[in-house]
């Protein structure tokens, strides 16, 4: 999806020119390229004029850079790279950069997100080789500009990307196990897909204590997919098989082709504790699971809230969004969306937070509904649930017990074997 561009034979070119072009060294992978590298440490300095990327890794790597818009980003893509970063890298920036993020985009491919505070141009972008006991470095030179030079550059930039392949492509077989694909003979059950939320460069919300809402739903759904697989009785497979990025409507098209029979999405929701009318109190009362079903308009203002947020996965991420997709395609997809698959989740969410109640800590409202792209199989019942507050303290203490975790994925699995139960599926065993 970029122009490749040996860096250094652009030394005599403007670094805007450079820019322009989308940046990164030609792809041919050498020897030391076939392994990962690894990053380990990254940082920010400069002013509100100019600002500089800096991140230190194990060997030089090939990479391309771009930028996005709404809201104004810097994309780093890269071959696949172990990240060792310090704890809370990436969390605050400095001068131009407000926040960066990173971690595995693709099979054999990953990113770094650099947000930044307004619209931005690469002036110089480049990997300098280790030195004087000095690590590799992936430096980018960010420069402020105007809306209007930045809209010229970047619609520069997708041009170019839609012409020229994608260099960081991995093995078909890599990309079947990233999404969940399996061979495990269990053709016939009824299907369950289970979602882990967020993954890779998409951290999703972020507890007290530091943990990831991505690692913390996948830890749950791996328990769960063992418990639900030790019944016999389904075949279950995961949107994702470990810490990568998958966008939104991959996890949808993933449940349709496997024809599920339930998607159940998982997550952890937090409230923002920057917010001005989040108090201390709403951080300590605030707590509980709950199950979300798909509805053109929400239940109310936190379903709202919570589905916007979940839905900008895909930008957090540097996916670039056709216009309108929000709103327009998702009122389309709700009209289609077939009665009897909207009935039967609702049907399954009822069932499941009747399951629940008694069993953990519920919210106060544990069914609502809202706009999640994440439930837009018109032919595949689907839900969302919050597993708790990583913003509430003894909700994070319970999503990261083994007991607790243990005790839910019980529950959950009782919950679909009534609701198939209800449905007089045929169910082995």
């Amino acid at each position: 999806m970029g122009m490749r561009l040996n860096l250094v034979g652009l030394a005599g070119l403007s670094g805007l020119v450079a820019a322009a072009l989308l940046l990164g060294p030609a792809p041919q992978a050498s020897a030391a390229n076939q392994r990962a590298a690894v990053a380990k440490d990254a940082r920010v300095g400069g002013d509100l004029t100019r600002t500089r990327f800096v991140a230190d890794l194990s060997e030089t790597v090939d990479f391309r850079a771009f930028l996005l818009s709404d809201p104004y980003r810097v994309i780093v893509d890269l071959p696949e790279v172990k990240f060792q970063m310090p704890s809370g890298v990436g969390g605050s920036g400095r001068g131009l950069v407000s926040a960066f993020r990173y971690g595995l985009f693709a099979p054999g491919k990953s990113r770094i997100v650099i947000d930044v505070v307004g619209p931005v141009l690469i002036d110089k972008a480049f990997v300098r080789a280790a030195d004087n006991s000095q690590p590799a470095r992936l430096v980018i030179d960010l420069v402020r500009t105007t809306p209007e030079k930045f809209e010229k550059q970047s619609a520069r930039q997708a041009l170019l990307r839609s012409a020229t392949p994608n260099g960081f492509q991995a093995s078909t077989e890599r990309a079947e196990e990233a999404l969940g694909r399996s061979a495990d003979g269990n053709r016939g059950k009824p299907v369950i897909v289970l979602d882990p939320g967020h993954g890779g460069v998409d951290p999703g919300t972020i507890s007290v204590d530091g943990r990831y809402e991505k690692d913390i739903v996948f830890e749950f759904c791996k328990i769960l997919k063992s418990r639900l697989e030790k019944t016999g009785r389904y075949r279950i497979l995961m949107t994702r098989n470990e810490d990568i990025f998958i966008p939104l409507d991959a996890r949808v098209e993933f449940a349709q082709k496997e024809q599920a029979a339930l998607l159940m999405s998982v997550h952890a929701d937090a409230l923002d504790v920057k917010h001005p009318l989040v108090s201390r109190k709403d951080l300590e009362e605030v707590r509980g699971a709950s199950v979300y079903t798909l509805s053109e308009e929400a239940s109310d203002e936190l379903a709202q809230m919570i589905a916007a947020r979940e839905n900008r996965s895909d930008i957090l991420a540097g996916v670039e969004l056709p216009g309108g997709t929000d709103d327009d395609l998702a009122s389309i997809l709700i009209d289609l969306m077939h009665r009897e698959t909207k009935n039967l989740s609702v049907s399954y969410a009822r069932q499941l937070v009747g399951n629940l109640d008694g069993t953990i800590e519920l919210n106060s409202r544990p069914h609502r509904f809202a706009n999640f792209r994440v439930l837009k199989a018109q032919d595949v019942p689907s839900v969302l649930i919050e597993l708790g507050f990583l913003s509430n303290q003894a909700d994070e203490r319970a999503l990261t017990s083994d007991e607790w975790r243990s005790k839910v994925a019980d529950t959950i699995v009782e919950s679909i074997s009534a609701f198939f139960a209800k449905r007089m599926v045929s169910v082995p065993g």
